[in-house]
């Protein structure tokens, strides 16, 4: 019975991820914004691997991030993804392909990629620290981006907060069925958003579904206070909002 609810789980996340994958690509964005990155699409073999590996059971919490990063999951498929953490923490290297489009500022080298992703890095890093190896984390928790798109102007990373109204509110409304699809597969107690964003983005979404909602710190290092011991910070949050004992 356990392992056939596991291998449902995890179909159902690959389901909604080809879905979500789908919806966004009809999607058109003006300028600044001149070059789109899709991971769903090119970058697909390592996250259906990640979704397969460690979205196969029920979860207590779910964390949110915004985007990929373009030292993340950009180049590796993986919610930020550190390549570090994702090759040798989760066991996850596969080959990348590159978007149709590809930015000449902001090559795709996947798993070669030496840039680090410092948001990803203290993330995993908190919690390779407190669980230890990666199953042991997996088996309660699990980390997901609210948009899996990423935009540039020329070399410049463009957040999904800062589009227009008019192409927001579509992405928004593929995001937000994404969102309630994997928080149900997985039967989440808690959803954490990574940074305020994250969080406002799934307080909509998840308007009258049965799961609480939190925040911790945005370890981006454009971030004064996550620069000041990221870990620490997002441990105390986690806490105090009874997520972590």
């Amino acid at each position: 019975m356990a392992s056939e609810a596991s291998a449902s789980s995890a179909e159902l996340l690959i389901a909604a991820a080809r879905e979500l994958s789908a919806r966004v690509e009809k999607l058109t964005f003006a300028l600044p914004v001149s070059h789109i990155y899709n991971p769903l699409a090119y970058a697909w073999e390592a996250h259906e691997l990640y979704l397969r590996r460690y979205g196969a059971c029920r979860k207590k919490v779910v964390f949110i991030g915004m985007n990929p990063g373009p030292f993340g999951m950009v180049q590796c498929g993986v919610p930020f993804g550190e390549i570090a953490a994702v090759r040798d923490w989760m066991g996850i290297r596969t080959q990348i392909d590159k978007p149709a489009m590809e930015n000449p500022k902001r090559r795709i080298e996947g798993f070669s990629c030496t840039r680090s992703e410092v948001s990803g890095r203290r993330l995993w890093g908190l919690f390779q620290q407190r669980f230890g190896k990666a199953e042991a984390f997996f088996a309660n928790h699990f980390v997901a981006n609210y948009c899996p798109l990423a935009f540039f102007d020329s070399g410049r990373n463009i957040t999904p907060d800062k589009l227009p109204s008019a192409e927001k509110e579509p992405l928004n409304a593929a995001c937000d069925r994404h969102l309630r699809q994997l928080v149900t597969a997985l039967e989440a107690q808690w959803v954490i958003g990574v940074g305020g964003f994250a969080e406002k983005r799934a307080t909509e979404a998840l308007t009258g579904m049965d799961v609480s909602i939190g925040k911790v710190l945005h370890p981006s290092p454009a971030s004064p206070a996550a620069n000041r011991g990221w870990a620490e910070a997002a441990t105390r949050q986690l806490i105090a909002q009874g997520v972590w004992h």
